[in-house]
């Protein structure tokens, strides 16, 4: 009995020196490794915040407010007594609980709609395309205010105003893969055997397509982070005393001429999560960048 392509030794051995090389050539990224060091940090903070938090993120401590740092309060207080180390420690989890969680849902929703869209052709294409060039239309900050000002201030409704439009970009990107890879030999083989649409796509097409929307996701995190810390600097996100770090910088507008530290450590935070995101991003795409196995 022939055995098949994708079940020989020399394909299960090549495909192993694909993500071998390139988990190689990740850890050869400088940048990349620091950025997966720091947001390993704030997995950690969001994860573990009783426990490495120096106080309850609410206690309110009405002698002691508007420090700045010290040996007590490392970071300093806010304007009630609040802990400004532990507020932020707290704020990790919102923010990470946001930026996974929108991309998870934005993934769940487009990859599926431009697979099948990719895929299929003719009129489900046709109302997928349309249906991603509405929801292009509608600025995607403004539109999250709008429900989060139907729906009201929440973590969940905040997840759900930024994901009602995170999943165009993955399935567009899903939809190219998949019209780019459908007439490949593989896909037009596995088609005259009678194979169905999810197999296909699960089997055949969807690990071809998996690096570039790897590298999506990753980039996709701060995005939502910084999109949660918009709208949370408007005051439109999560309800006091839960700490957000864009909130917090919200919170310190009336202070900075002298209370400096109210609004530059959640300011420096936002950003270096930013950043950090972005390397690991970046690295991840020159990972999977075939070109680089050679270097």
């Amino acid at each position: 009995m022939a055995t098949s392509t994708q079940d020989s030794p020399i394909y299960e051995l090549k495909e192993r020196s694909l993500w071998r090389d390139a988990l190689r050539n990740f850890f050869k990224n400088k940048l990349a490794i620091i950025g997966l060091v720091i947001v390993g940090i704030f997995i950690i903070f969001a994860i573990f915040p009783k426990i490495l938090s120096p106080m309850p993120y609410e206690k309110a401590v009405l002698s002691e407010t508007l420090q700045f740092p010290s040996g007590r309060h490392w970071l300093g207080t806010d304007q009630i007594g609040r802990d400004l180390l532990s507020r932020l420690i707290y704020g990790a989890r919102i923010s990470l609980t946001v930026g996974f969680s929108v991309q998870i849902i934005a993934f769940a929703i487009g990859v599926p709609l431009g697979a099948l869209a990719g895929l299929r052709g003719g009129w489900i294409d046709l109302v997928v395309t349309r249906l991603v060039e509405i929801m292009t239309a509608f600025p995607s900050f403004l539109f999250a205010i709008f429900i989060m000002s139907i729906l009201g201030s929440s973590l969940e409704n905040v997840i759900l105003a930024i994901s009602v439009t995170s999943w165009i970009e993955p399935c567009r990107l899903t939809r190219a893969q998949f019209i780019s890879l459908r007439e490949r030999e593989f896909v037009v083989a596995a088609t005259s055997y009678g194979t169905k649409d999810w197999r296909m796509i699960v089997r055949h097409i969807l690990p071809n397509a998996l690096p570039p929307l790897i590298i999506m996701f990753a980039l996709g995190v701060p995005s939502a982070i910084f999109a949660e810390a918009g709208l949370s600097f408007l005051g439109v996100v999560i309800n006091a005393p839960i700490p957000s770090w864009g909130k917090m910088v919200g919170e310190s507008m009336g202070y900075l001429n002298v209370y400096w530290h109210l609004g530059v450590f959640p300011t420096v935070t936002i950003a270096l999560a930013m950043l950090s995101f972005n390397f690991l991003g970046d690295g991840v795409r020159d990972a999977l960048d075939p070109t680089m196995y050679n270097k």
